[in-house]
């Protein structure tokens, strides 16, 4: 009966945490600056070689049910101004699944010698399921609109653009312009709501401080309707293109710290740990762990 009681607690805390905190509906990423394509489809062969990245991000691990992400990404660009890309992120949190493919195109407009601009629009389908069988389960209200949720594959569009000179980096996008319907949760009791709108901005600049050594601040601010802004802080030291690590803050929500190893320059691999400020989210969990592999060729 108490590991039953300490299951539902745990389960009732992050839930309503989480529902209360951000209403954050779109996983957040520590590698945000490697991530891009999923969020901004400008960034689709801005690189001008083709790249393949996987994410793995496992949050609030040693819960039942946490949330888990696992994202692909590929990216490549077609002569000099074009740029092509694909993105499948799949997204599980506690009881809802979804699924999202993306294509993305972008366009080069040259503003000058130091100065690239690049236009991005992305088309995707994202699959939803939310199994409301599990909230009676941990004692949690429905409400009969829940019924209406069919699980099958909506269209959405996004566009984004990209501000890239040799050191100064700034972006924003709308990934998800539709709203499709989803899982919500209002005072305690989940009902069918609709997709909040995601809108992110991302500023970075890179220091050369020493020949072989970069300082890389960066900030990544997402808006999401009804909610507080989300406001990650990176700062970040990188020695000879080969090493790199930093922490990272995330507003009123949590410290992280990462490292990412580049044996070659067309090889990176990268990890990264986060704690919630929260203490009853830190109390019922392991922290957040994150997985980046990327491949250039």
């Amino acid at each position: 009966m108490k590991l039953r009681f300490n299951k539902i607690y745990t389960f009732l805390a992050l839930f309503f945490v989480l529902g209360n905190m951000t209403a954050q509906q779109d996983p957040n990423y520590t590698f945000y600056r490697y991530t891009m394509n999923i969020v901004n489809p400008a960034f689709a062969g801005a690189e001008h070689r083709t790249e393949f990245m996987a994410n793995v991000r496992s949050q609030w691990a040693g819960v039942e049910g946490a949330p888990e992400t696992q994202s692909f990404i590929a990216s490549t660009h077609l002569g000099k101004k074009v740029g092509l890309g694909a993105s499948v992120v799949n997204d599980k949190t506690f009881i809802e699944t979804q699924t999202s493919i993306a294509v993305d195109f972008s366009y080069l407009v040259r503003w000058n010698d130091y100065t690239n601009i690049y236009l991005g629009i992305k088309a995707s389908g994202n699959s939803y399921n939310a199994n409301t069988d599990g909230l009676t389960t941990f004692g949690i209200g429905s409400d009969p609109s829940l019924m209406d949720i069919d699980g099958g594959i909506t269209p959405n569009v996004g566009a984004g653009i990209y501000v890239k000179s040799r050191k100064l980096s700034l972006a924003f996008s709308a990934p998800k312009i539709l709203k499709p319907k989803r899982l919500e949760e209002d005072e305690g009791t989940a009902k069918l709501g609709r997709n909040k709108m995601h809108m992110y901005l991302m500023g970075a600049y890179d220091f050369e401080i020493a020949r072989n050594l970069l300082f890389k601040p960066s900030t990544m601010i997402r808006h999401i309707e009804s909610a507080p802004l989300s406001v990650d802080l990176t700062l970040a030291l990188k020695f000879n293109n080969i090493f790199e690590f930093g922490p990272s803050y995330r507003l009123d929500e949590g410290f992280a710290g990462f490292v990412l190893f580049s044996p070659t320059d067309s090889l990176h691999i990268g990890y990264a740990y986060e704690a919630a400020l929260n203490s009853s989210l830190n109390n019922t969990n392991n922290g957040t762990h994150e997985i980046l592999l990327k491949v250039s060729l």
